[in-house]
Formats: C-alpha cells, sequence, structure tokens
C-alpha cells in the first residue's frame, strides 16, 4: 500500500509546488546538464535554462526548491552527484534568508513519496517528520487529506496532471501585488538572523565543488529597492557572501543595485521578478558569464 501511494503521489506534475518532477529527475538519473542552478524560489522563476542554453551552448537544469534555506538546496546537490553525471558550472543563487534557520518545514508534502528508508533523507533533519515516518509503512500518511484527493484525481482525470515546471524552471505571469506593504504593516523591520551551522554548511559546499573541480557562480538576483531597505541588517547578510567569494576566488554577481531592482514592473513581489523581468535578468546574467571566459 506505501508503494502504491508513493509511486501514485509522484506522478503528480503539480502537487506540492510542482516539486515531484524535480525529485523523479534527482533520483533516476535524469538531470545530466553540463550547467545546473541551485537555490530557492528566486532560482526556479528568475533564472531560464533555456535561454542559458541556447546562449552558452550547453544543457542547463534548475534544481531551485521553493521556500528553503541551503540545507534542502545541498540536500539536492548530495543527490545530484550520488545519481547524475557531475556538472561543469554551479550557479548558486543567493538569497537574503539562504542561512536563516527556519522553525518548519515548507511544503512537507513533497517528500513524502521518497521518505520510507531514506536515510539520507532523514539525517538531514527535515523537522516536520519524526523518525518513525521514515522507518514505517504509511505512517507519514496519516492525515494527508489532500495527498490521497491527488492521487484519486491521478486516476479520475489524468489529462489534468498538467507540468508546471519545465527543466525546473517556473516562471511568473503576474503583476505587482501587497506582500511587501502587508509585511511592513505587520513586521515594520525584518532583522535576519543567519544559522552559524547553515554558514559551515554552505563553506563546506564550497570547499566540495573545489576539490571535484566544479566552476561554481554565486548570484545574488534583484531585488526590489523597497524590499531591500526593509530588511534591517541588509549589508550585513550581503556581507557573508562577499567573504565567501573572495576567500574561495569564485565570482559573485550581485545584482541588488542593477537598473531592474528599481524597476516594479518586472516585479511581482520585492524579492521576485514575473517572467519579463526573469528573461531581462537572464540576458544580463549570460552576458556576465560570458565575461569570465571559463573554459570551454
Amino acid at each position: 500500500m506505501d508503494h502504491f501511494l508513493s509511486s501514485s503521489l509522484s506522478k503528480s506534475n503539480s502537487y506540492a509546488d510542482g516539486e515531484y518532477p524535480i525529485w523523479n529527475c534527482l533520483y533516476n538519473g535524469q538531470v545530466n546538464s553540463d550547467i545546473v542552478i541551485y537555490g530557492s524560489s528566486r532560482a526556479l522563476v528568475h533564472v531560464d535554462p533555456f535561454i542559458l542554453a541556447d546562449s552558452l551552448k550547453s544543457t542547463v537544469f534548475n534544481l531551485g526548491i521553493n521556500g528553503h534555506s541551503f540545507r534542502s538546496q545541498y540536500f539536492r546537490h548530495v543527490l545530484l552527484l550520488k545519481f547524475n553525471k557531475k556538472p561543469r558550472i554551479i550557479i548558486q543563487t543567493l538569497d537574503i534568508t539562504s542561512f536563516e534557520k527556519s522553525s518548519d518545514l515548507y511544503n512537507p508534502d513533497q517528500y513524502l513519496p521518497y521518505m520510507l528508508g531514506n536515510k539520507e533523507m532523514e539525517a538531514s533533519t527535515f523537522t516536520s517528520f519524526s523518525s518513525s515516518d521514515f522507518k514505517f509503512p504509511l505512517i507519514r500518511y496519516y492525515g494527508k487529506k489532500e495527498a490521497f484527493l491527488e492521487i484519486c484525481k491521478l486516476y479520475l482525470k489524468p489529462e489534468s496532471n498538467i507540468p508546471v515546471r519545465n527543466r525546473g524552471y517556473q516562471p511568473k505571469d503576474l503583476t505587482w501585488n501587497d506582500d511587501l506593504m502587508e509585511a511592513q504593516r505587520k513586521l515594520g523591520m525584518l532583522e535576519i538572523k543567519s544559522d552559524t551551522a547553515l554558514i559551515k554548511l554552505f563553506e563546506v559546499f564550497l570547499s566540495e565543488c573545489d576539490s571535484s573541480n566544479i566552476k561554481l557562480i554565486l548570484v545574488f538576483p534583484p531585488v526590489y529597492k523597497e524590499g531591500q531597505i526593509f530588511v534591517s541588517n541588509w549589508d550585513e547578510v550581503i556581507d557573508i557572501f562577499r567573504q565567501y567569494s573572495n576567500k574561495y576566488d569564485i565570482p559573485l554577481f550581485d545584482y541588488s543595485n542593477d537598473t531592474l531592482s528599481f524597476q516594479k514592473e518586472y516585479f511581482y513581489n520585492s524579492g521576485h521578478l514575473n517572467r519579463n523581468g526573469a528573461e531581462l535578468f537572464t540576458r544580463k546574467l549570460i552576458k556576465d558569464i560570458k565575461e569570465l571566459k571559463f573554459p570551454e
């Protein structure tokens, strides 16, 4: 029964923010790309792998994971190297919250089909689940009404199972909303508290890429200027990225002062570009990457 539920649910293209096709590609060795994009939602909606692939004449895959800090991004990195060919270049997108420790796990249902007996996933401190969820069949599905409804829909209306991400990319045809105004009303100012353990894990990642001869590019995508002012210790967090860029001699492209960060029409909230903004940003990124003159 556990195998039936898990194999059925993992076929959904849209449930759990459309993350199942990405996990499937990782575990089934279907990423296999020269260039891979890491990061949070700001990776998956900002960096168009098709424009990159066409301009750089390389295969590209976007592994951005919605709503997660660097810990989950690193877990995907581990799976990529275990089940897929090693990429030549990793584009690691960064957020002001990349190293912020979360009290709970965002979108936990994305892990359901892959958990049973998965010691690597259990060791990655997925706080919404207990040890028994990884060890005993069916327990993790208790109370997951929406997951059961999704399985029923897959069998009753398979034509509705439409992909929402393409090679990991999910552009948004949206206009500016009131997220920033609402956050300012509730919080006044936001202070980011970076977690020491996550920063150390990031340094492990940098060292591993260096020893594996994987070229790494750090990218901080545009953030609308009003959103930057909302964060009280903005410069302090950005300085962490600069320090590691200098320490490991890794290029860092910081677009927080780029002209895009002053143009509201290209955003749907302060931290996320819409489709038009993402296409403009990807072309800017390509221009900067080409200037690095990495060896073929």
